[in-house]
């Protein structure tokens, strides 16, 4: 008896152990099929976006999509768009728009123009894109063009400090602008060092790696940059700390330029300056937990401000893997998306009052979303992805294509579609969803414009 009744407790616990297998299963297949589902939105609405700057700006720097009218940044194109996004096309698989675009860009893009560009957007986009785009294609041309361009640039770093001037002309190599900023002066190397290993002239690594050890020396006692640097004199003129917009990628390099090219000494710069932005920086507000400015002399609260470009931050904490603090930064940033039903540019997370209105298509937030899914696998981050896009296209969406918002309260549409909106935020959205094989997210490296980097050296 005794025996039977230990056979039929065996066959129950079995039959228990198969249908919670099966149930797992049949859930797991659910969420994997609405992923799908969402995927294919994404892709169908970034076409809607890529088919417009086709038809109204085709071979321009971007597409102003209320106007239907192209706009190039310094008068003529250097084709900004089509470079930032080729990645996404070849990684969304639309082969017949990514042939056409890659076509473009042999066939036509030309970096010999008298013309004074932004040595970091001009890196973060251009060499990044022309970088990413060849590791995909395996086209020399276009590491040629990237080659081109990275020696073009060069002149920047020619200060008295090796800090980068802020512009440089293309053609002559002359340089303006002496007040730059950590962001622009420190997030240099992941394209330039890629392309040092890719055409073996170390001179491009060097370079910009000066670049982000000269921004890391003048840091405070405290171990906290400023937001304004002037690149002869190395003096501080704006002590502001903080890890928003013009500082925010200085940090994000020290990490990823570890993972990328090994360098030991950005790791032991990540490790001396990390444990300064969670003292200084990091607010709890209650349960809640905010990143804001402090002096970086003194290491006193001067804002208590979060806003858009902040909202990479749980990406960069899960990537060096502090996934705690991850998760509780993204709870905030998605309350602030929460607050009117799409994110505005600068929130004070006191008062939860808005400080700036505009909202630019930026793709910091669903980056973090994506990265903390990736590591976690916890289906809140696809139903938090899934929200902000159903916002993004409600109140973005336009005839041709998407735009930004001059006011997220009253939800006015802005006559702007940034090249990063198709480089960063449409394909952040599609690698949440896409069905796994799509990219090898632990053999590749982000830089700061989305754009994959392998190593293949």
């Amino acid at each position: 008896m005794i025996a039977k009744n230990r056979a039929r407790f065996g066959v129950t616990c079995l039959l228990a152990a198969f249908s919670l297998f099966a149930t797992q299963g049949c859930s797991r297949s659910r969420e994997e099929a609405d992923a799908r589902r969402v995927a294919d939105r994404v892709r169908t609405e970034f076409l809607h976006a890529w088919n417009n700057y086709e038809r109204y700006a085709w071979g321009h720097d971007a597409l102003r999509p209320l106007s239907k009218a192209p706009h190039d940044w310094y008068g003529q194109s250097l084709q900004m768009t089509p470079v930032d996004a080729l990645d996404t096309l070849i990684l969304m698989k639309l082969d017949a728009e990514a042939d056409k675009a890659h076509a473009l860009i042999v066939g036509s893009l030309s970096f010999d123009r008298d013309i004074y560009v932004k040595n970091f957007e001009i890196t973060i986009r251009l060499l990044g894109g022309l970088l990413s785009g060849y590791q995909l294609t395996g086209d020399k041309r276009l590491l040629d063009l990237a080659e081109d361009l990275g020696t073009r640039l060069l002149p920047a770093f020619n200060s008295p400090t090796g800090l980068p001037y802020v512009y440089v002309n293309l053609h002559s190599g002359q340089v303006r602008d002496s007040v730059s900023n950590p962001a622009e002066t420190g997030t240099l190397l992941l394209e330039f060092g890629t392309l040092s290993k890719l055409t073996g002239k170390p001179v491009f690594y060097d370079k910009a790696k000066q670049a982000l050890v000269e921004t890391y020396k003048r840091r405070s006692q405290l171990g906290l940059v400023g937001s304004s640097i002037n690149v002869e004199t190395g003096q501080w003129i704006d002590k502001d700390s903080h890890i928003s917009g013009g500082i925010d990628s200085y940090y994000e390099y020290l990490w990823k330029c570890w993972l990328l090219f090994g360098d030991k000494d950005c790791l032991e710069m990540w490790n001396a300056s990390i444990p300064a932005i969670h003292k200084y920086l990091a607010d709890e507000t209650g349960s809640e937990l905010w990143y804001g400015h402090a002096d970086m002399i003194t290491g006193l609260r001067t804002e208590t401000t979060y806003g858009a470009l902040d909202a990479f931050f749980p990406a960069l904490l899960a990537l060096s893997g502090d996934i705690p603090r991850a998760r509780r930064l993204q709870a905030s940033s998605f309350k602030m998306w929460n607050l009117h039903g799409i994110e505005p540019e600068v929130i004070d997370y006191k008062t939860m009052q808005v400080i700036v209105k505009t909202y630019h298509l930026r793709p910091e937030i669903i980056e973090s979303t994506y990265y903390l899914y990736h590591y976690t696998k916890d289906q809140q981050y696809r139903q938090m992805g899934e929200t902000i896009f159903n916002d993004f296209v409600k109140y973005c969406r336009t005839e041709a294509g998407y735009t930004a918002l001059s006011d997220i309260v009253t939800k006015q549409q802005r006559d702007e579609m940034e090249s990063f909106a198709l480089a960063e935020t449409f394909k952040y959205f599609y690698l949440l969803f896409a069905p796994p094989g799509i990219l090898e997210f632990d053999k590749v490296v982000f830089n700061t414009e989305a754009h994959p980097l392998r190593r293949t050296w």
